[in-house]
């Protein structure tokens, strides 16, 4: 059975944290399906992707962008209307990973760079991407919450307090926006092939794949057509809440 994808012809998509795993593989989506794509990130990687998908006849422009500061967050807005007219769709995918540990051990400057990323950077990107949005009539925000956002693991700290940050602030957001003509959304991918995973021992992996229904990890193709139907028109009734691509690990 063929499905019929979503075009996003005419729309400026925004990503952050696109230099790798499921932000560029959601950029390069988006762009496939006609979306004119700002990059926003801090690694220098960024301007490859951006480069490979004009030079595949796409449109994408990277943008040096540090989530966890307002002034440059609110550049890269301010560039994305200068280059585009609007801001149609920000999806805040910028994020780390954590060093586990017991909480009585924890760096607590490790802690403040994970919740400073994670939580921090998506409310400061909802911050200027919104404020642009509501001037303009319209937009859409997908966040990238965690299903370690939804159900507890042991060891994990700062990065389940972020993204359970993450997944109450876009219930928030959804509702005070609701009745704006803005819908504001997140995904919860589970455990996902991405350079993160790759550098893991083979012991954790497999601990990993074991705890999976599936069998096996995501993609970050899968996590990036959830992000992209949430963006759609076919999710024009959808606001205010997480939606959980994990392989039915939540359901457990």
């Amino acid at each position: 059975m063929s499905l019929q994808k979503a075009s996003f012809a005419g729309r400026t998509v925004l990503v952050t944290g696109a230099a790798g795993g499921i932000g560029e593989a959601t950029a390069r989506m988006f762009a496939s399906r006609g979306a004119w794509v700002l990059i926003g990130d801090v690694n220098p990687a960024a301007e490859a992707v951006a480069a490979d998908i004009t030079k595949n006849g796409g449109r994408a422009l990277s943008v040096r962008c540090d989530v966890t500061n307002g002034e440059s967050m609110a550049g890269f807005i301010r560039q994305a209307v200068d280059f585009a007219g609007a801001v149609d769709v920000l999806v805040a995918n910028a994020g780390i990973a954590e060093h586990k540990g017991p909480i009585h051990e924890m760096d607590m400057d490790h802690w403040q760079q994970v919740v400073d990323i994670n939580l921090t950077g998506v409310a400061l990107s909802m911050k200027y991407g919104l404020k642009q949005m509501v001037d303009q009539g319209h937009g859409c925000v997908v966040a990238l919450g965690s299903i370690l956002g939804l159900v507890g693991q042991a060891q994990s700290a700062a990065y389940s307090a972020s993204k359970a940050g993450v997944t109450n602030l876009v219930r928030s957001a959804g509702l005070t926006y609701a009745r704006q003509g803005i819908r504001i959304n997140a995904v919860a991918p589970g455990y996902v092939q991405t350079p993160l995973t790759d550098g893991l021992d083979d012991s954790v992996r497999a601990q990993m794949l074991a705890r999976q229904p599936m069998g096996r990890l995501g993609h970050p193709e899968e996590i990036a057509e959830v992000i992209c139907f949430l963006a759609s028109d076919a999710a024009s009734f959808i606001t205010g809440t997480t939606v959980s691509a994990d392989g039915g690990y939540t359901a457990q």
